[in-house]
């Protein structure tokens, strides 16, 4: 389902519609950083730059806080959270047309959305809910680092249960998305219930990787060592060349790595231990729906996808693995 729901996600960050809304609110649009951090942070509230790099934890902390709290300067959270719902609003009308008025359409979003309220457990989180979260999260990864050095697979420490619950506990931006109103109109809500759902696999995805020991760079350096993207490509994250290179010889330390950056059979192995966990973790409101209303929203969201991927909007190679299946 991540990958039929990520594309309509992410096209708030690429479309020229949401671009747009960003420069009315004063944002530089010349390049795409100044709007993504604040379209994807403002949840979270005026957050400061190492909140927002934990909960977002593979961009360099010395990139956010090239645009985080600046982002606040240039307008308020509450101005953002309004302006990417019009973003949204323009770009699906524009690459969707008339189907954003159709039942189906409506209908994805209602199945959607439960979905996304399981996600969070009662879908009713408040904003101290979402801080509590963070708090979490953080806690959670100096604890990790410590178990990390048990026994566990491949000698890196395993990925134990219970890192973060079904719900919004230990999910920052799962939480602090589901805090918002839903809105009215259903291709909106659609939109929303994407976000709180990409936001859980995501949380959740880090939570997987703090519990084996990966700092932020080593999560990307390994994953660029088991041929996910182009090593080019997480240059996005803002990593300087000193400190990726840094992060390999730690990983080729650990033995997950060979002398050119591959990776070691046991790299691929600790790899895949994180996407199962992450699956693992995400399996929740999957779960809550049932797999027949699950498959019904994956066909209805067949034609949305297509839509998306052929909109020439995505990056066709991008670090997340979007329009690959």
């Amino acid at each position: 389902m991540w990958h039929l729901l990520e594309p309509l996600h992410a096209l708030l960050y690429y479309s020229p519609e949401a671009f747009g809304e960003a420069a009315a609110l004063g944002y530089d649009t010349a390049e795409r950083w100044p709007a993504y951090f604040a379209w994807r942070a403002a949840p979270l509230g005026a957050a400061g730059p190492d909140r927002v790099a934990s909960a977002f934890y593979s961009f360099s902390p010395a990139m956010v806080a090239r645009y985080v709290p600046a982002a606040w300067e240039t307008a308020g959270p509450a101005e953002v959270l309004a302006g990417r719902l019009r973003g949204v609003d323009r770009t699906y009308r524009a690459l969707f047309g008339d189907l954003v008025d159709r039942p189906e359409f409506a209908e994805a979003a209602g199945l959607a959305r439960r979905a996304a309220e399981a996600a969070v457990g009662s879908g009713v989180v408040t904003a101290d809910a979402a801080v509590t979260s963070d708090v979490a999260v953080t806690a959670h990864v100096a604890v990790t680092a410590d178990a990390a050095s048990a026994p566990g697979p491949v000698g890196s420490g395993a990925v134990g249960s219970g890192l973060v619950g079904s719900g919004a506990v230990g999910r920052p931006l799962a939480a602090a998305n589901a805090g918002l109103p839903w809105p009215e109109a259903p291709h909106l809500a659609l939109w929303q219930a994407a976000t709180i759902l990409r936001e859980h696999r995501g949380d959740g995805h880090v939570a997987a990787l703090a519990a084996t020991s990966l700092d932020p760079v080593e999560a990307l350096v390994s994953f660029a060592a088991v041929g996910a993207a182009p090593e080019p490509v997480f240059a996005s994250r803002g990593w300087s060349a000193a400190e990726w290179t840094a992060a390999r010889e730690r990983l080729g330390a650990r033995g997950l790595v060979d002398p050119e950056g591959a990776a070691t059979e046991a790299g691929r192995a600790l790899r895949a231990e994180v996407e199962r966990r992450t699956d693992e973790l995400a399996a929740a409101p999957w779960t809550a729906l049932g797999p027949d209303d699950t498959a019904r929203l994956a066909d209805l969201l067949g034609g949305p996808w297509l839509a998306a991927i052929g909109s020439g909007l995505l990056p066709a190679e991008n670090t997340l693995g979007i329009g690959k299946v």
